[in-house]
């Protein structure tokens, strides 16, 4: 009687296969937070997409907000466009893991807080008045910059981000150029950040210009003494972003041209400007002279006039 031998003993497994390398998370869709917000979860979002920290995105925007009210106008502009990301709402399968995340961006947003900040602190403390445009340039040419090395570093979102911000600064330098410079003060009125109601007592205080970066602008015009008028009134509104109303005399006949990109213009009841006579009895009134000549450009917003 004879028995088979038994099958010989299969080696080791002494090459097992290494794991594969973890990276450091997956790359989430460029949403909105819903849990690290402030307002509108904007910084908590693109920090869960860049992997840049919350807190340096916010302080660009501040940063942002002191260079002439852009970071406003660009946090306004992500939070439009940027979709609210649901609560509870599971990671898409089409997410992939990648590798460690390049430094570029990180470095990138830090060198352009340090060149903002330097202007900014030169424009207070010295006689240079950049202006917004100038802000704008620098903070452009920057993230060109950063997107040039971020070409050829490896790591991920080493791009991606740095383009939507370059994107957004283009359109806010755009929207500044179009805007004759930017929102900085000049002779004739205010400009800035936030809404602003003017009410001139005399002829003599309203300004031949009044410039508005991003708020609502009043110009209430219903004080003034047209009686001893040797010459019209003549002024004019520049305003960015937000919504301007004029309020006239009901005695002063005026002349209004208006221009308005996004937005509604109501000029006496009607939608467009011309010589409008008034209801008093002031000697210019109903002799096709103007008491008032009125030109309004604005860039988002309605624009009212209508008499007080």
């Amino acid at each position: 009687m004879t028995s088979s031998a038994p099958p010989p003993l299969l080696p080791p497994d002494t090459e097992r296969p290494a794991d594969p390398p973890r990276g450091d998370g997956l790359r989430p869709p460029l949403r909105r937070s819903h849990t690290d917000k402030v307002l509108g979860g904007v910084s908590g979002g693109l920090a869960d997409h860049t992997g840049i920290d919350t807190l340096l995105w916010r302080v660009g925007f501040v940063a942002l907000t002191f260079a002439g009210g852009t970071g406003i106008l660009v946090y306004l502009l992500l939070w439009l466009l940027m979709p609210r990301r649901r609560a509870g709402a599971p990671t898409p399968a089409a997410a992939e893991p990648v590798g460690p995340r390049s430094p570029v961006p990180g470095t990138t947003v830090a060198v352009l807080l340090i060149v903002v900040g330097l202007m900014a602190l030169l424009a207070r403390t010295t006689s240079w008045d950049p202006g917004v445009v100038a802000f704008l340039g620098a903070a452009l040419l920057v993230v060109g910059i950063g997107l040039g090395v971020g070409a050829f570093a490896p790591g991920r979102a080493a791009r991606g981000p740095l383009i939507a911000l370059g994107v957004l600064l283009s359109f806010a330098l755009l929207v500044a150029s179009a805007t004759g410079g930017g929102w900085r003060q000049d002779a004739g009125g205010r400009a800035g950040i936030g809404d602003r109601t003017e009410i001139p007592q005399t002829a003599d205080t309203v300004p031949s210009r009044y410039e508005s970066g991003v708020g609502d602008v009043t110009l209430d015009l219903t004080q003034l003494d047209l009686a001893d008028l040797d010459r019209p009134i003549t002024t004019r509104i520049d305003a960015a972003v937000g919504d301007v109303e004029v309020l006239v005399p009901a005695s002063a006949d005026v002349r209004v041209s208006v221009a308005n990109g996004l937005g509604e213009a109501d000029v006496f009841g009607q939608s467009s400007g011309g010589t409008f006579a008034g209801t008093g009895s002031d000697p210019w009134t109903g002799d096709d002279t103007p008491e008032i000549v009125l030109s309004v450009e604005s860039g988002i917003g309605d624009v009212e006039v209508s008499r007080g």
